[in-house]
């Protein structure tokens, strides 16, 4: 493996010098590597480049013990599926109980063997790649490929907190293609589903920015989130996606709306607080799709 952008990250956390020069040298030719001298620092590199793929974390140090780094990492969402192994001096069976019961998945004695340490990393780092890859499926629609249902509520629910943290907008789009029962019954399910992947590709087409989610809400009904956008912002993306989605011509002789498959848009755009929940937005935002759909459709309310 080449020390390539797209290579698994490790942070390293101990407050002693030595270690991480050693640790860092023996696996740098195969992972990307980040130190921190100690649990604040770990957490201040977390926030600034995101979570790691595996934490190499010592138990005794002066500022926060490796305990309570473990214990925070597997408190917050974004680092709870991080494997965090213990490299540490304190090599009794209590202590390593005590490590692995607090979410470590290995515990590595110090002095520490380096071959030992690399191949523990490496089955740890393969494990973890296969679970993501499983993860990862299990959030997309199998038909259309795009996001599905449950990772649209995980990331409303992780965005709304977030802009509940910041003060920032966070604006939701939620659309149904127009008559699609008609569609269905007229042409076939086959060409339904086909009817559903090219509008599903259109949605992730509209949105440009990573933070952005295009999910697939169920059926003939489509979702998007837009973090740190307001509602003008919003009802252009959604403009975007409505006016992509007609641009495919694709025929549809019983729809009342137009004669070709076409969108019916809801956007809602809030700033939230303590005393909202993230369902509000998306009530107001399906609200917003049944103005639509009651104005006439193929139309952004």
């Amino acid at each position: 493996m080449q020390n390539k952008e797209n290579s698994p990250l490790i942070l390293i956390v101990d407050d002693t010098p030595t270690n991480i020069q050693v640790l860092a040298e023996a696996l740098r030719m195969d992972y990307r590597v980040r130190v921190a001298g100690g649990g604040k620092a770990a957490f201040e590199i977390i926030a600034k480049v995101g979570a790691p793929d595996l934490i190499l974390l010592d138990v005794m140090m002066p500022d926060m013990d490796g305990y309570e780094v473990c214990r925070r990492l597997k408190q917050a969402p974004e680092t709870k599926n991080v494997p965090v192994i213990f490299v540490t001096a304190k090599a009794d069976a209590l202590d390593e109980e005590y490590g692995l019961s607090l979410g470590a998945v290995d515990y590595i004695a110090k002095p520490f063997h380096l071959p030992i340490v690399a191949a523990r990393v490496r089955n740890h780092i393969n494990l973890k790649i296969k679970t993501d890859l499983l993860e990862s499926q299990a959030m997309l629609d199998g038909m259309t490929n795009i996001p599905n249902r449950r990772r649209f509520d995980e990331t409303l629910e992780s965005e709304w907190k977030r802009s509940l943290r910041s003060g920032a907008q966070l604006s939701l789009v939620m659309a149904d293609i127009d008559y699609f029962k008609r569609y269905n019954d007229n042409y076939g399910h086959g060409v339904g589903d086909e009817c559903l992947k090219k509008v599903a590709a259109s949605l992730a087409l509209s949105v440009e920015r990573p933070s952005d989610l295009a999910a697939r809400y169920g059926g003939e009904e489509f979702v998007m989130i837009l973090p740190e956008t307001d509602i003008a912002g919003a009802r252009a993306i959604a403009e975007h996606f409505r006016s992509r989605v007609e641009s495919l011509h694709i025929p549809h002789e019983h729809s009342d709306a137009s004669s070709s498959v076409t969108v019916s848009v809801g956007v809602a755009s809030v700033v939230p607080n303590a005393d909202m929940l993230p369902a509000e937005l998306l009530k107001k935002a399906d609200e917003m799709l049944y103005q639509a759909k009651e104005s006439g459709r193929n139309r952004v309310c």
